[in-house]
């Protein structure tokens, strides 16, 4: 059978895109998928996303790690959703689609840039070495000296396997402030096993403890990943927040076809 995937990134984070409205692809195919995400082997990306018809949204996201297994909400992911709706003429410039984690708004222009909201975040557990939260996948957020210096799959598998998060694990990220609202984060992301270029949902979850710790006051904070730099907003009551968007460039990088 030949496929046809579209590949796109947001700051580094790579995703292999198809348009499965037709309800062709065998899903439940965890080997294929590993597949067409194997750098070597196959496409290559962090993971694999359907677009999907919904009858209540203007279309569904169901999202897969690397390793082929369905998955929690990815930031990025629905970001590269978004400007790959518009590429094949789902969409124009705004959108509410549905996810796993339930319904998003979000907005791209003619350059690429997506504003993706995320869900809102009513708990957040803060700890004197650590903050944990849930942004639509779970992500435990850890402040360092200098995130450059770290070897980001040995500490982050450690904390992914530990009987703190078992038996499901989590993401982690590490995080040091750059100053001026801007920090430095570099993220772990279980399904992957690996560092990722950029997270979505952690760089947002980064954001998030950093203002429940005092680490900025600001409302609008600039996370540095090794891929780029993304935005988050929001807006932060007794401890929760609500219309948090996150926002950033997703471009194509180039659309083929594969035989599988």
């Amino acid at each position: 059978m030949k496929l046809e995937f579209y590949k796109y990134q947001g700051t580094g984070n790579d995703f292999v895109m198809i348009d499965n409205r037709s309800l062709f692809f065998p899903k439940n195919n965890t080997e294929l998928i590993h597949f067409l995400c194997d750098r070597r082997f196959g496409i290559g990306g962090d993971g694999l996303i359907l677009l999907e018809n919904d009858p209540n949204y203007d279309f569904k996201m169901v999202y897969y790690n690397s390793d082929g297994n369905e998955s929690s909400m990815c930031g990025n992911g629905g970001r590269c959703l978004v400007a790959f709706a518009k590429e094949i003429g789902v969409i124009q410039t705004e959108t509410k689609f549905i996810a796993v984690d339930g319904e998003h708004y979000a907005t791209v222009s003619n350059e690429g840039m997506v504003a993706l909201q995320m869900i809102d975040v009513n708990e957040v557990k803060v700890l004197p070495e650590y903050v944990f939260m849930n942004t639509g996948s779970p992500h435990h957020v850890q402040q360092v000296n200098d995130v450059k210096e770290l070897d980001i799959k040995e500490l982050g598998s450690s904390i992914r396997y530990s009987e703190l998060y078992a038996p499901k694990g989590t993401n982690v990220n590490f995080v040091s402030p750059l100053g001026n609202d801007i920090f430095a984060v570099r993220t772990y992301e279980r399904g992957v096993e690996d560092e990722t270029l950029s997270c979505g949902t952690g760089v947002t979850a980064v954001a998030l403890a950093m203002k429940v710790t005092g680490q900025t006051q600001s409302q609008n904070v600039i996370l540095q990943t090794e891929g780029g730099k993304l935005e988050v907003s929001f807006t932060e009551k007794e401890g929760k927040f609500e219309k948090v968007f996150l926002k950033g460039p997703a471009l194509k990088v180039f659309k083929g076809t594969i035989d599988v």
